[in-house]
């Protein structure tokens, strides 16, 4: 069955190139995304982890740590870590989890048999503090991820994590946001003065801090 928002996060042991890794451990009390690839030594593949491994300081600013996933075993991971270096200039900072009986894999649903009943496709898991799934993307195999939106959507779910509201389409962190139609007028007056009426339904007001 495949894991919906709001799931808790199957939990799991894993080797990986960082150790052995418990995945619920390993978030401790902050954020998490655990994101697949197909296989090692994949063109895409490697731009998606150096790619990472770039944005990692993102990434702890926010509190989330970084996992990613590949069917492979660990030999060929260290070996891919050299090339992902040498082609991106960033070195793996992050562990890869070695998954080469597919445990995680099928666990998480990554296995695509209509595309290959072997390979991953590139799933990603946004996954908050409380170990519930938040976020879930999917992309076929031939599409690399784009990761300054996955940073955004992790804006988005730690703001609307604390405050009662929502963010709009295109919204990047520092703009207005919209107050949740839960909150009644009175109570939006007392949260967010000052906040504007679009339509009955619609408020706007400035990110709260």
């Amino acid at each position: 069955m495949a894991i919906q928002l709001g799931d808790e996060a199957p939990d799991f042991t894993a080797e990986t190139t960082e150790g052995t890794i418990n995945f619920h451990q390993y978030l401790g009390d902050g954020w998490g995304i655990l994101f697949s690839h197909p296989a090692d030594f994949t063109p895409v593949c490697t731009t998606e982890l150096g790619r990472v491994a770039g944005l990692k300081p993102e990434f702890d600013k926010r509190n989330t740590k970084v996992i990613a996933i590949s069917v492979d075993p660990l030999e060929k991971h260290e070996a891919w870590a050299q090339d992902i270096e040498d082609v991106t200039g960033n070195k793996l900072n992050y562990p890869l989890i070695a998954d080469p009986e597919r445990t995680v894999a099928n666990l998480y649903g990554m296995i695509h048999p209509n595309a290959n009943d072997t390979m991953t496709v590139r799933s990603v898991f946004v996954v908050g503090p409380d170990k519930k799934v938040k976020l879930t993307l999917t992309y076929p195999a031939a599409t690399g991820r784009d990761f300054n939106e996955i940073l955004r959507v992790i804006d988005s779910l730690q703001l609307t994590a604390k405050h009662k509201v929502a963010t709009p389409a295109d919204w990047r962190q520092g703009e207005d946001v919209i107050i949740t139609t839960a909150v009644s007028n009175e109570e939006a007056a007392e949260r967010f003065p000052g906040y504007e009426t679009v339509k009955p339904y619609l408020r706007k007001t400035q990110q709260p801090a």
